[in-house]
Protein backbone atom coordinates (compact mmCIF):
# COMPACT_ATOMS: atom_id res chain seq x y z
CA UNK A 1 0.00 0.00 0.00
CA UNK A 2 1.42 3.53 -1.10
CA UNK A 3 1.94 6.16 1.24
CA UNK A 4 -1.34 8.17 -0.64
CA UNK A 5 -3.59 4.89 -0.10
CA UNK A 6 -2.60 4.59 3.50
CA UNK A 7 -3.10 8.26 4.48
CA UNK A 8 -6.26 8.81 2.39
CA UNK A 9 -8.10 5.62 3.73
CA UNK A 10 -7.59 6.99 7.12
CA UNK A 11 -9.22 10.25 6.26
CA UNK A 12 -11.72 8.42 4.52
CA UNK A 13 -12.74 6.90 7.89
CA UNK A 14 -12.13 9.41 10.53
CA UNK A 15 -10.93 12.90 11.00
CA UNK A 16 -7.76 14.50 12.07
CA UNK A 17 -4.98 17.23 11.50
CA UNK A 18 -3.22 16.73 7.72
CA UNK A 19 0.53 17.86 7.31
CA UNK A 20 3.20 15.33 7.60
CA UNK A 21 6.26 17.12 6.56
CA UNK A 22 8.44 15.86 3.09
CA UNK A 23 11.81 16.90 3.06
CA UNK A 24 12.89 19.33 0.15
CA UNK A 25 10.73 20.74 -2.59
CA UNK A 26 10.43 20.83 -5.86
CA UNK A 27 8.20 23.62 -5.81
CA UNK A 28 9.18 27.73 -5.07
CA UNK A 29 10.00 28.24 -1.59
CA UNK A 30 7.42 29.85 0.57
CA UNK A 31 7.96 33.61 0.88
CA UNK A 32 6.85 34.09 4.36
CA UNK A 33 6.10 31.42 7.02
CA UNK A 34 3.05 33.46 8.99
CA UNK A 35 1.19 34.01 4.56
CA UNK A 36 -0.32 31.62 2.84
CA UNK A 37 -1.84 32.00 -0.58
CA UNK A 38 -5.19 30.04 -1.64
CA UNK A 39 -6.43 28.83 -4.78
CA UNK A 40 -10.36 28.73 -4.39
CA UNK A 41 -12.72 28.10 -7.44
CA UNK A 42 -15.52 31.15 -6.81
CA UNK A 43 -15.71 34.15 -4.97
CA UNK A 44 -18.37 35.37 -2.22
CA UNK A 45 -21.48 36.43 -3.78
CA UNK A 46 -21.36 39.44 -1.60
CA UNK A 47 -19.82 40.67 1.77
CA UNK A 48 -23.19 39.98 3.47
CA UNK A 49 -22.96 36.89 4.83
CA UNK A 50 -27.01 36.82 5.22
CA UNK A 51 -27.43 37.30 2.21
CA UNK A 52 -27.33 34.53 -0.48
CA UNK A 53 -26.27 30.58 0.39
CA UNK A 54 -23.07 29.35 -1.46
CA UNK A 55 -21.61 27.00 0.19
CA UNK A 56 -17.72 27.70 -1.23
CA UNK A 57 -18.22 30.82 0.15
CA UNK A 58 -18.76 29.75 3.39
CA UNK A 59 -14.97 28.69 4.63
CA UNK A 60 -14.43 32.68 3.37
CA UNK A 61 -17.17 33.96 5.36
CA UNK A 62 -15.58 31.87 8.57
CA UNK A 63 -12.63 34.21 7.82
CA UNK A 64 -14.19 37.82 8.72
CA UNK A 65 -17.29 36.42 10.56
CA UNK A 66 -18.60 34.09 13.47
CA UNK A 67 -21.60 31.88 13.96
CA UNK A 68 -23.49 31.78 16.71
CA UNK A 69 -22.92 27.46 16.96
CA UNK A 70 -19.43 25.72 15.68
CA UNK A 71 -19.02 22.87 14.88
CA UNK A 72 -16.23 20.15 15.56
CA UNK A 73 -14.10 18.49 12.79
CA UNK A 74 -16.99 15.27 13.02
CA UNK A 75 -20.10 18.12 12.69
CA UNK A 76 -20.81 17.85 16.51
CA UNK A 77 -22.10 21.33 17.68
CA UNK A 78 -20.14 23.23 20.12
CA UNK A 79 -20.32 26.40 21.27
CA UNK A 80 -18.92 29.65 19.42
CA UNK A 81 -20.54 32.99 20.25
CA UNK A 82 -23.14 31.28 21.85
CA UNK A 83 -22.07 29.54 25.34
CA UNK A 84 -25.06 27.78 26.20
CA UNK A 85 -28.46 27.19 24.06
CA UNK A 86 -31.99 25.04 24.47
CA UNK A 87 -34.45 24.39 22.38
CA UNK A 88 -37.66 24.13 23.98
CA UNK A 89 -39.59 20.27 23.61
CA UNK A 90 -42.41 21.80 21.39
CA UNK A 91 -39.71 23.70 19.46
CA UNK A 92 -41.23 27.42 19.58
CA UNK A 93 -38.64 28.76 21.76
CA UNK A 94 -34.89 28.86 22.02
CA UNK A 95 -33.21 30.28 24.78
CA UNK A 96 -29.43 31.54 24.60
CA UNK A 97 -25.94 32.57 26.37
CA UNK A 98 -23.92 34.66 25.11
CA UNK A 99 -19.86 34.93 25.21
CA UNK A 100 -19.36 38.62 27.04
CA UNK A 101 -15.53 39.30 25.95
CA UNK A 102 -16.67 39.35 21.74
CA UNK A 103 -16.02 42.54 19.85
CA UNK A 104 -16.14 43.11 15.82
CA UNK A 105 -13.36 44.59 14.32
CA UNK A 106 -13.91 48.33 15.05
CA UNK A 107 -14.05 47.63 18.74
CA UNK A 108 -17.59 47.55 19.72
CA UNK A 109 -19.01 44.79 21.88
CA UNK A 110 -21.15 41.90 20.33
CA UNK A 111 -23.91 41.47 22.46
CA UNK A 112 -27.73 40.24 21.94
CA UNK A 113 -28.62 43.15 20.64
CA UNK A 114 -27.04 41.97 17.27
CA UNK A 115 -27.99 38.38 17.30
CA UNK A 116 -31.62 40.26 17.76
CA UNK A 117 -30.38 42.48 14.48
CA UNK A 118 -29.24 39.72 12.44
CA UNK A 119 -32.26 37.43 12.70
CA UNK A 120 -35.12 39.23 13.25
CA UNK A 121 -34.63 42.93 12.75
CA UNK A 122 -33.29 42.35 9.18
CA UNK A 123 -35.70 40.03 7.78
CA UNK A 124 -38.39 42.19 9.51
CA UNK A 125 -37.39 45.41 7.28
CA UNK A 126 -37.48 43.41 3.98
CA UNK A 127 -34.10 43.25 3.41
CA UNK A 128 -33.41 40.40 0.44
CA UNK A 129 -31.60 37.81 2.57
CA UNK A 130 -31.43 34.14 1.99
CA UNK A 131 -31.60 33.85 5.71
CA UNK A 132 -35.33 34.96 5.43
CA UNK A 133 -36.09 31.50 4.44
CA UNK A 134 -34.32 29.26 7.32
CA UNK A 135 -35.62 32.03 10.02
CA UNK A 136 -38.67 32.64 8.38
CA UNK A 137 -40.22 31.45 11.47
CA UNK A 138 -39.03 34.06 13.95
CA UNK A 139 -41.59 36.07 15.22
CA UNK A 140 -39.47 37.41 17.77
CA UNK A 141 -35.82 37.39 19.53
CA UNK A 142 -36.26 38.54 23.56
CA UNK A 143 -32.90 40.66 24.69
CA UNK A 144 -32.51 39.84 28.07
CA UNK A 145 -29.54 40.93 28.92
CA UNK A 146 -26.26 41.83 27.19
CA UNK A 147 -25.85 38.20 27.33
CA UNK A 148 -29.12 36.42 27.04
CA UNK A 149 -31.93 35.97 25.04
CA UNK A 150 -34.80 33.89 23.73
CA UNK A 151 -35.77 33.04 19.82
CA UNK A 152 -39.46 33.02 19.63
CA UNK A 153 -41.16 31.06 16.83
CA UNK A 154 -44.13 30.54 15.43
CA UNK A 155 -43.90 27.02 14.30
CA UNK A 156 -41.53 24.59 15.55
CA UNK A 157 -38.59 25.06 14.54
CA UNK A 158 -36.62 21.59 15.22
CA UNK A 159 -33.38 22.69 13.34
CA UNK A 160 -32.69 25.64 14.86
CA UNK A 161 -29.56 24.79 16.46
CA UNK A 162 -28.47 23.55 13.29
CA UNK A 163 -29.20 26.38 11.29
CA UNK A 164 -27.40 28.41 13.90
CA UNK A 165 -23.93 26.89 12.59
CA UNK A 166 -25.07 26.54 9.12
CA UNK A 167 -25.37 28.95 5.93
CA UNK A 168 -25.84 32.69 6.29
CA UNK A 169 -26.39 32.57 9.84
CA UNK A 170 -23.58 34.84 10.78
CA UNK A 171 -23.78 37.70 13.28
CA UNK A 172 -23.99 41.27 11.81
CA UNK A 173 -22.97 44.24 13.45
CA UNK A 174 -26.02 46.06 14.41
CA UNK A 175 -24.66 49.72 14.89
CA UNK A 176 -22.13 49.63 12.12
CA UNK A 177 -24.62 48.29 9.21
CA UNK A 178 -27.14 51.20 10.30
CA UNK A 179 -24.43 53.58 9.97
CA UNK A 180 -23.66 52.69 7.00
CA UNK A 181 -26.37 51.05 5.15
CA UNK A 182 -26.27 47.69 3.63
CA UNK A 183 -23.80 48.73 0.69
CA UNK A 184 -21.24 50.17 2.86
CA UNK A 185 -21.28 47.05 5.10
CA UNK A 186 -20.93 45.34 1.41
CA UNK A 187 -17.96 47.54 0.79
CA UNK A 188 -16.34 47.36 4.33
CA UNK A 189 -16.92 44.68 6.11
CA UNK A 190 -16.02 43.88 9.42
CA UNK A 191 -17.00 40.78 11.91
CA UNK A 192 -15.85 39.40 15.15
CA UNK A 193 -13.90 36.48 13.26
CA UNK A 194 -10.41 35.58 13.00
CA UNK A 195 -9.02 37.78 10.07
CA UNK A 196 -9.78 40.85 8.67
CA UNK A 197 -10.62 42.19 5.07
CA UNK A 198 -8.11 44.56 3.94
CA UNK A 199 -8.18 44.20 0.54
CA UNK A 200 -10.68 42.90 -2.20
CA UNK A 201 -11.23 42.79 -5.85
CA UNK A 202 -14.09 40.97 -6.75
CA UNK A 203 -13.16 37.59 -8.81
CA UNK A 204 -9.81 37.80 -8.20
CA UNK A 205 -8.12 38.54 -4.96
CA UNK A 206 -9.02 38.49 -1.41
CA UNK A 207 -6.53 39.29 1.28
CA UNK A 208 -7.11 39.04 4.76
CA UNK A 209 -4.98 40.02 7.76
CA UNK A 210 -4.80 38.50 11.56
CA UNK A 211 -7.29 39.85 14.12
CA UNK A 212 -5.00 40.21 16.83
CA UNK A 213 -7.38 40.42 19.64
CA UNK A 214 -9.72 37.15 18.06
CA UNK A 215 -11.45 35.54 21.37
CA UNK A 216 -11.00 32.51 20.54
CA UNK A 217 -7.55 32.55 20.13
CA UNK A 218 -5.42 34.27 17.97
CA UNK A 219 -4.44 32.93 14.29
CA UNK A 220 -0.99 31.50 13.15
CA UNK A 221 -0.88 32.71 10.20
CA UNK A 222 -0.75 36.27 9.64
CA UNK A 223 -2.06 37.49 6.54
CA UNK A 224 -4.03 34.80 3.84
CA UNK A 225 -4.24 35.41 0.32
CA UNK A 226 -7.15 33.67 -1.44
CA UNK A 227 -6.89 33.78 -5.39
CA UNK A 228 -9.95 33.12 -7.12
CA UNK A 229 -9.51 31.06 -10.21
CA UNK A 230 -12.41 29.39 -11.56
CA UNK A 231 -10.46 27.03 -13.98
CA UNK A 232 -9.70 23.70 -12.73
CA UNK A 233 -6.50 23.35 -14.70
CA UNK A 234 -5.16 26.92 -13.68
CA UNK A 235 -5.85 26.13 -10.18
CA UNK A 236 -3.19 22.77 -10.54
CA UNK A 237 -0.81 24.82 -12.40
CA UNK A 238 -0.79 27.47 -9.31
CA UNK A 239 -0.45 24.90 -6.70
CA UNK A 240 2.48 23.01 -8.56
CA UNK A 241 4.41 25.98 -9.52
CA UNK A 242 4.57 27.25 -5.76
CA UNK A 243 2.56 30.24 -6.96
CA UNK A 244 -0.08 28.49 -4.04
CA UNK A 245 0.12 26.65 -1.41
CA UNK A 246 -3.16 25.42 -1.43
CA UNK A 247 -6.18 24.40 -3.34
CA UNK A 248 -9.37 22.19 -3.93
CA UNK A 249 -11.49 20.72 -6.26
CA UNK A 250 -9.06 19.83 -8.80
CA UNK A 251 -9.35 15.97 -10.91
CA UNK A 252 -8.42 12.87 -8.69
CA UNK A 253 -5.98 11.89 -11.38
CA UNK A 254 -4.55 15.59 -10.64
CA UNK A 255 -4.89 14.69 -7.28
CA UNK A 256 -2.67 11.62 -7.54
CA UNK A 257 -0.57 13.48 -9.57
CA UNK A 258 0.57 15.92 -7.89
CA UNK A 259 0.75 14.05 -4.06
CA UNK A 260 3.52 12.07 -6.07
CA UNK A 261 5.28 15.83 -6.65
CA UNK A 262 8.10 16.22 -4.03
CA UNK A 263 7.07 18.91 -1.57
CA UNK A 264 3.09 18.50 -2.15
CA UNK A 265 0.58 16.38 -0.56
CA UNK A 266 -2.53 15.33 -2.73
CA UNK A 267 -5.73 14.17 -0.57
CA UNK A 268 -8.98 13.05 -1.10
CA UNK A 269 -11.41 13.84 1.63
CA UNK A 270 -15.13 12.02 1.63
CA UNK A 271 -17.69 15.14 2.65
CA UNK A 272 -21.14 15.45 3.58
CA UNK A 273 -22.02 16.57 0.53
CA UNK A 274 -24.39 14.40 -1.97
CA UNK A 275 -23.55 14.93 -5.69
CA UNK A 276 -26.90 14.30 -7.52
CA UNK A 277 -29.54 15.21 -10.10
CA UNK A 278 -31.65 17.77 -9.37
CA UNK A 279 -35.25 17.22 -10.84
CA UNK A 280 -37.71 19.06 -11.89
CA UNK A 281 -41.32 17.70 -11.66
CA UNK A 282 -42.35 19.73 -14.47
CA UNK A 283 -41.69 19.49 -18.39
CA UNK A 284 -40.07 16.31 -20.20
CA UNK A 285 -39.84 15.17 -16.43
CA UNK A 286 -43.33 15.10 -15.18
CA UNK A 287 -43.69 11.30 -16.97
CA UNK A 288 -42.51 9.18 -13.77
CA UNK A 289 -41.22 6.54 -15.80
CA UNK A 290 -38.61 8.82 -17.83
CA UNK A 291 -37.23 9.59 -14.34
CA UNK A 292 -37.04 5.88 -13.05
CA UNK A 293 -35.39 5.16 -16.20
CA UNK A 294 -32.80 7.63 -16.29
CA UNK A 295 -31.94 6.32 -12.79
CA UNK A 296 -32.34 2.86 -13.97
CA UNK A 297 -29.47 3.54 -16.51
CA UNK A 298 -26.63 4.96 -14.03
CA UNK A 299 -23.69 3.05 -13.28
CA UNK A 300 -22.91 4.50 -9.79
CA UNK A 301 -20.31 2.63 -9.11
CA UNK A 302 -18.18 2.79 -12.53
CA UNK A 303 -18.63 6.36 -11.83
CA UNK A 304 -16.63 6.63 -8.46
CA UNK A 305 -14.05 4.13 -9.87
CA UNK A 306 -13.48 6.09 -13.28
CA UNK A 307 -13.53 9.62 -11.95
CA UNK A 308 -12.60 9.02 -7.76
CA UNK A 309 -10.72 6.06 -7.64
CA UNK A 310 -13.46 4.05 -5.74
CA UNK A 311 -13.70 6.74 -3.21
CA UNK A 312 -17.08 8.04 -3.40
CA UNK A 313 -19.75 6.34 -2.29
CA UNK A 314 -22.74 5.39 -4.43
CA UNK A 315 -25.84 6.74 -2.86
CA UNK A 316 -29.55 5.45 -3.43
CA UNK A 317 -31.06 8.49 -1.29
CA UNK A 318 -30.03 11.93 -0.87
CA UNK A 319 -28.20 11.36 2.87
CA UNK A 320 -24.64 9.86 2.97
CA UNK A 321 -23.74 6.78 4.98
CA UNK A 322 -23.00 8.45 8.98
CA UNK A 323 -26.07 10.92 8.80
CA UNK A 324 -29.32 10.58 10.58
CA UNK A 325 -31.38 9.95 7.14
CA UNK A 326 -29.51 7.48 5.40
CA UNK A 327 -31.15 4.56 4.69
CA UNK A 328 -29.02 1.23 5.70
CA UNK A 329 -29.88 -1.21 3.23
CA UNK A 330 -31.76 0.45 0.76
CA UNK A 331 -30.22 0.38 -3.07
CA UNK A 332 -31.52 1.61 -6.21
CA UNK A 333 -30.59 -1.07 -8.88
CA UNK A 334 -28.34 -0.48 -11.50
CA UNK A 335 -30.83 -2.07 -14.45
CA UNK A 336 -30.57 -1.36 -18.12
CA UNK A 337 -32.80 -3.71 -18.82
CA UNK A 338 -35.46 -1.97 -16.74
CA UNK A 339 -34.31 1.59 -17.57
CA UNK A 340 -35.58 0.29 -21.09
CA UNK A 341 -38.75 -1.58 -20.34
CA UNK A 342 -40.26 1.78 -18.00
CA UNK A 343 -38.79 3.96 -21.68
CA UNK A 344 -41.34 1.38 -23.51
CA UNK A 345 -44.26 2.24 -20.54
CA UNK A 346 -43.28 5.90 -20.89
CA UNK A 347 -44.29 5.22 -24.99
CA UNK A 348 -40.53 5.69 -25.92
CA UNK A 349 -39.07 3.78 -28.58
CA UNK A 350 -35.92 3.89 -30.92
CA UNK A 351 -37.63 6.14 -33.38
CA UNK A 352 -38.92 8.58 -30.77
CA UNK A 353 -36.41 8.81 -28.26
CA UNK A 354 -36.45 10.33 -25.00
CA UNK A 355 -34.79 13.92 -24.94
CA UNK A 356 -33.75 16.33 -22.10
CA UNK A 357 -31.99 18.83 -21.21
CA UNK A 358 -29.01 18.24 -18.46
CA UNK A 359 -27.14 21.64 -16.87
CA UNK A 360 -23.40 21.19 -15.20
CA UNK A 361 -20.70 22.87 -13.89
CA UNK A 362 -17.30 21.90 -14.87
CA UNK A 363 -14.73 22.85 -12.55
CA UNK A 364 -17.39 23.35 -9.14
CA UNK A 365 -16.54 20.11 -7.74
CA UNK A 366 -13.94 16.93 -8.87
CA UNK A 367 -14.91 16.19 -12.33
CA UNK A 368 -17.98 17.21 -12.81
CA UNK A 369 -18.10 17.46 -16.24
CA UNK A 370 -16.77 14.28 -17.05
CA UNK A 371 -19.31 12.69 -14.64
CA UNK A 372 -22.25 14.87 -16.88
CA UNK A 373 -20.77 13.35 -20.17
CA UNK A 374 -20.97 9.73 -18.53
CA UNK A 375 -24.31 9.83 -17.83
CA UNK A 376 -24.64 11.22 -21.36
CA UNK A 377 -23.22 7.90 -22.79
CA UNK A 378 -24.66 5.75 -20.06
CA UNK A 379 -28.37 6.90 -21.21
CA UNK A 380 -27.61 7.22 -24.88
CA UNK A 381 -27.20 3.26 -24.70
CA UNK A 382 -30.42 2.84 -23.15
CA UNK A 383 -32.33 5.09 -25.76
CA UNK A 384 -31.96 8.55 -24.25
CA UNK A 385 -31.28 11.25 -25.86
CA UNK A 386 -29.86 15.04 -23.48
CA UNK A 387 -28.24 18.05 -24.69
CA UNK A 388 -25.68 19.55 -22.11
CA UNK A 389 -26.16 22.79 -20.95
CA UNK A 390 -22.35 24.03 -19.14
CA UNK A 391 -23.02 26.96 -16.54
CA UNK A 392 -21.33 28.79 -14.06
CA UNK A 393 -21.48 28.48 -10.56
CA UNK A 394 -23.31 31.11 -9.72
CA UNK A 395 -25.67 31.20 -12.43
CA UNK A 396 -26.63 27.98 -10.76
CA UNK A 397 -28.05 29.89 -8.06
CA UNK A 398 -29.59 32.36 -10.12
CA UNK A 399 -31.39 29.84 -12.33
CA UNK A 400 -32.28 27.19 -9.47
CA UNK A 401 -34.28 30.92 -7.57
CA UNK A 402 -36.32 31.76 -10.69
CA UNK A 403 -37.12 28.18 -11.46
CA UNK A 404 -35.34 28.07 -14.69
CA UNK A 405 -32.97 25.29 -14.32
CA UNK A 406 -33.16 22.87 -17.14
CA UNK A 407 -34.86 19.73 -16.27
CA UNK A 408 -32.04 17.57 -14.77
CA UNK A 409 -29.36 19.53 -13.09
CA UNK A 410 -26.09 17.98 -11.79
CA UNK A 411 -24.95 19.81 -8.51
CA UNK A 412 -23.10 18.46 -5.56
CA UNK A 413 -25.57 19.28 -2.81
CA UNK A 414 -24.09 21.15 0.67
CA UNK A 415 -24.85 19.94 4.17
CA UNK A 416 -22.24 21.01 6.74
CA UNK A 417 -24.49 19.76 9.95
CA UNK A 418 -25.70 16.43 8.42
CA UNK A 419 -29.30 16.83 8.83
CA UNK A 420 -31.91 15.34 6.42
CA UNK A 421 -33.93 18.75 6.64
CA UNK A 422 -31.11 20.62 4.73
CA UNK A 423 -30.85 17.35 2.65
CA UNK A 424 -34.15 16.23 1.49
CA UNK A 425 -35.95 18.65 2.77
CA UNK A 426 -34.82 21.95 1.43
CA UNK A 427 -33.99 19.98 -1.81
CA UNK A 428 -37.61 18.87 -2.50
CA UNK A 429 -39.85 21.62 -0.08
CA UNK A 430 -41.64 23.54 -2.77
CA UNK A 431 -41.76 26.82 -0.72
CA UNK A 432 -38.40 26.97 -0.68
CA UNK A 433 -36.30 28.99 -3.74
CA UNK A 434 -33.99 26.01 -3.58
CA UNK A 435 -36.05 24.02 -4.74
CA UNK A 436 -36.51 22.81 -8.08
CA UNK A 437 -38.94 20.36 -7.40
CA UNK A 438 -42.41 21.89 -7.11
CA UNK A 439 -45.00 19.20 -6.84
CA UNK A 440 -47.20 18.56 -3.80
CA UNK A 441 -45.57 15.15 -3.43
CA UNK A 442 -43.84 14.34 -1.59
CA UNK A 443 -43.70 18.05 -0.89
CA UNK A 444 -46.30 17.72 1.91
CA UNK A 445 -44.55 15.04 3.89
CA UNK A 446 -41.60 17.66 3.71
CA UNK A 447 -43.62 20.40 4.98
CA UNK A 448 -44.87 17.87 7.41
CA UNK A 449 -41.21 16.91 8.96
CA UNK A 450 -40.89 20.72 9.19
CA UNK A 451 -42.51 21.68 12.31
CA UNK A 452 -42.50 17.61 13.95
CA UNK A 453 -40.55 18.92 17.39
CA UNK A 454 -39.60 14.64 17.90
CA UNK A 455 -36.40 13.84 16.71
CA UNK A 456 -37.27 10.21 16.85
CA UNK A 457 -40.00 10.28 14.75
CA UNK A 458 -38.57 13.70 12.56
CA UNK A 459 -35.47 11.01 11.19
CA UNK A 460 -37.72 8.42 10.77
CA UNK A 461 -40.24 10.34 9.15
CA UNK A 462 -36.84 11.81 6.96
CA UNK A 463 -35.48 8.07 6.08
CA UNK A 464 -39.03 7.31 4.84
CA UNK A 465 -39.56 10.35 2.67
CA UNK A 466 -36.25 9.73 1.01
CA UNK A 467 -36.72 5.95 -0.17
CA UNK A 468 -39.69 7.66 -1.22
CA UNK A 469 -38.14 10.66 -2.95
CA UNK A 470 -35.93 7.85 -4.63
CA UNK A 471 -38.70 5.28 -5.78
CA UNK A 472 -41.07 8.56 -7.90
CA UNK A 473 -37.40 9.89 -9.49
CA UNK A 474 -37.87 13.44 -7.40
CA UNK A 475 -34.02 13.87 -7.23
CA UNK A 476 -31.51 10.84 -8.33
CA UNK A 477 -28.74 10.58 -6.10
CA UNK A 478 -25.87 9.28 -7.50
CA UNK A 479 -22.40 9.96 -4.70
CA UNK A 480 -21.12 11.21 -1.67
CA UNK A 481 -18.71 13.97 -2.78
CA UNK A 482 -15.05 13.94 -2.11
CA UNK A 483 -13.14 17.21 -1.88
CA UNK A 484 -10.07 17.15 -3.17
CA UNK A 485 -7.59 19.07 -1.87
CA UNK A 486 -3.38 19.68 -2.53
CA UNK A 487 -1.17 21.38 -0.70
CA UNK A 488 2.40 21.99 0.42
CA UNK A 489 3.26 19.41 2.63
CA UNK A 490 4.49 21.22 5.56
CA UNK A 491 1.32 23.44 5.57
CA UNK A 492 -0.66 22.04 8.16
CA UNK A 493 -4.67 22.51 8.28
CA UNK A 494 -8.17 20.45 10.29
CA UNK A 495 -10.01 18.29 8.18
CA UNK A 496 -13.78 18.48 8.61
CA UNK A 497 -16.04 16.03 7.74
CA UNK A 498 -18.07 19.08 5.84
CA UNK A 499 -15.33 19.71 3.38
CA UNK A 500 -14.81 23.37 5.44
CA UNK A 501 -10.78 24.78 5.05
CA UNK A 502 -10.34 27.08 7.65
CA UNK A 503 -7.49 29.29 7.27
CA UNK A 504 -7.36 29.67 11.22
CA UNK A 505 -6.60 26.44 11.38
CA UNK A 506 -3.59 26.33 9.13
CA UNK A 507 -0.09 26.57 10.17
CA UNK A 508 3.26 26.10 9.28
CA UNK A 509 4.74 22.46 9.98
Amino acid sequence: MTTFDRRNILQLLGIGVAGAALPGSAVLAQAGRDMVTIAWPSDVPSWDPNQRFSPDAQPLFKLVFDQPVGQDPDLTLIPSLMTEWSLAEDGLSLSFTLRDDVTFHNGAPMTAEDVRYTFYERIKAGHKLDIANSWRHVTDIEVISPTSGVFRFGSPAPTAPQWLAFMGSYVVPKAYMEEVGVDGFRDAPIGTGPYKLVDYQMNSRLVFERNENYWGGVPEIKTITVDVIKDTSARVAAVQSGQADLTINIPVRETLRLDKTEGLTGEINAITRVILLQMRHDGEFAEQNLRLAAHHAIDKAAISKAFYGGAAVPLSVVSPPGTPGYVEGYEFAYDPEKSKELLAAAGFSADNPAKFTMATTNGHFPSDYDIARALLQMWKKVGIEVELEVIEYAKYFELNRGHKLPPATLYSWDNATGDPEIFTGYLLNPKMPFSSWKAEKPGDEVLRLFGEPDYAKRIAGYQALNREATEMGAAIPLLQSVQTLVRKSDLDYRIYRNGWVLGNSMKWG
